[in-house]
């Protein structure tokens, strides 16, 4: 982030030269808040920690003084172009840091696209950010990650389809900050690592204008470069740089290459995943239908569901030879619903949602040799990677939160240890007065560990959260949370959170 920030200033006094008939200090937002979590048991409940953007503890008790200034890029809506800007600082007691730079960004617009540059909050897509159990691939459960990106951020109709058609979508690339965070936490003769670069993509295309729509996506990630930490004995850490240079940039963009020292069985540099997301919507005067899919994928065999297996016998054993190929059945899945209601201010939103990740292509996975030529790429491993940490920054997963974030091992590794499970969602809210809201989400999960490492028997877990927000005067609010936790996957915990925030607009 040190290096990013030169540049943020550079871009602050370009916008600032270009914004001659229109300062770029008028109508700045400002926001603070104070708030604290105080639990029993064994930590932060999980919907008390999870999906708030890294900006969170499982310690028992924690909290933070938090304060933003932002000038969003709606401040120059009508214009061609437009500029925005947001730093968002926290001092912490009971987190990864004491001093957490959560949002350091600048971004400019012109006509739909836009740049951003630094760390900033993305929302998810096609999925309610306040009800559901998050995304599977680009959720919000972790620290944002300072990057380089570009998007189309709100659907843009394709001309000469009556605005049947309409893209948006994003490509980006960045750098991780967990490196010092890892070396605290990774244990004697564990994994770790440092400098891993990131990217991400996405595009979805939207069918329909009218009261029917469908929303067709497919996000990609990959962490690359870098280089990868094992303890091989006390003190004597073993090391290897992963691919660098245009290569290794030119294989997160398009999956290719392999890890250093794979050989023959070299797949694709860097950890490589996704999802493939759908959404159905219907609209009506008095409610909005929607369902979703999100189906994720750790590798190329299950992006497309389909590997080849037509290896030769014999000599032949690393030759192909067959148009043969492994089908793999369609079972891991996130399905939602989702039903807002209009015309009923106590209950305006519910979502449902089924989350099933127990397959992962199968529970084995063996390439061809000279014994055995039959190629077989199960045992998928989500969100853990061997070369890399896996899907997390700061100890928090970047995708749903219901697959267990390193933060809760007690061992030290920074690794999934719950990544095959079946759960199932609710979430709900409203606004029974002008100034209340509140929301519930409940939670129930069984989960069996991983393949490589499986629970000696399934273990369960119900998490609970009750919330409400008061809007009081001259832009002050209030924020009270019980949360709490069930069973043997998560451990026995329950857990207030108190929040006060003061938000409004600078003067001239």
């Amino acid at each position: 982030m040190r290096r990013l920030l030169p540049l943020l200033l550079c871009l602050c006094s370009a916008g600032a030269v270009f914004a001659q008939k229109r300062s770029l200090f008028d109508s700045l937002q400002y926001r603070a808040e104070l708030q604290g979590t105080f639990s029993g048991g064994d930590h932060t409940p999980l919907w008390l920690n999870a999906n708030k953007y890294g900006l969170s503890s499982l310690k028992k008790a924690n909290g933070y003084v938090r304060g933003a200034i932002m000038r969003p890029l709606s401040n120059d809506d009508g214009r061609r172009w437009g500029v925005g800007y947001g730093v968002d600082v926290a001092l912490a007691a009971g987190f990864t840091s004491t001093f957490i730079l959560q949002q350091a960004y600048i971004e400019a617009r012109w006509l739909k696209g836009v740049l951003t540059v630094g760390a900033k909050e993305q929302p998810m897509e096609l999925k309610n950010q306040e009800l559901s159990s998050g995304s599977q691939t680009l959720g919000i459960n972790a620290r944002p990650v300072p990057q380089i990106r570009i998007a189309l951020p709100d659907y843009w109709a394709i001309p000469g389809t009556r605005n049947w058609l309409a893209l948006k979508g994003h490509i980006a690339f960045g750098k991780t900050t967990d490196d010092g965070w890892q070396k605290d936490f990774a244990a004697p003769y564990t994994k770790r690592t440092e400098n891993v670069l990131y990217h991400s993509k996405a595009g979805y295309l939207k069918i329909g204008p009218r009261r029917f729509t469908a929303e067709l996506g497919l996000e990609m990630a990959n962490q690359f470069g870098g280089r990868s930490y094992r303890e091989i004995e006390s003190g004597n850490w073993q090391w290897t740089d992963n691919e660098k240079g245009f290569k290794a940039f030119w294989h997160a963009l398009v999956p290719g290459g392999s890890e250093v020292g794979e050989g023959l069985y070299g797949n694709a540099g860097g950890n490589h995943l996704g999802s493939w997301v759908i959404r159905l919507n219907y609209e009506a005067d008095a409610f909005a239908l929607g369902t979703y899919l999100d189906h994720y994928f750790e590798d190329e065999s299950a992006m497309f569901q389909l590997d080849y297996d037509g290896y030769g016998k014999g000599d032949e054993w690393n030759s192909k030879k067959d148009n043969r190929f492994v089908l793999y059945d369609f079972k891991d899945m996130l399905l939602g619903v989702e039903l807002k209601l209009k015309r009923f201010c106590w209950l305006n939103d519910m979502v449902v949602e089924y989350l099933y990740s127990k397959y992962q292509s199968g529970p084995i996975y063996h390439d061809r040799t000279p014994a055995y030529s039959d190629h077989i790429g199960g045992d998928d491993n989500y969100y853990n990677n061997y070369v890399y940490t896996g899907w997390q920054h700061w100890g928090q997963v970047m995708g749903n939160p219901l697959y267990r974030s390193p933060l809760y091992n007690e061992d030290g590794t920074i690794r999934v240890a719950n990544n095959r499970m079946v759960a199932w969602h609710l979430g709900l809210s409203g606004d029974p007065l002008p100034s209340l809201h509140y929301r519930v989400l409940a939670t129930y999960q069984t989960g069996l560990g991983t393949y490589d490492d499986p629970f000696v028997s399934p273990q369960y877990n119900f998490s609970l959260l009750a919330e409400m927000s008061w809007q009081l005067c001259q832009g002050w609010s209030l924020r009270g949370a019980f949360g709490m936790d069930q069973g043997k996957l998560l451990g026995d915990n329950y857990g207030v959170q108190l929040s006060i925030v003061k938000s409004g607009i600078f003067a001239k």
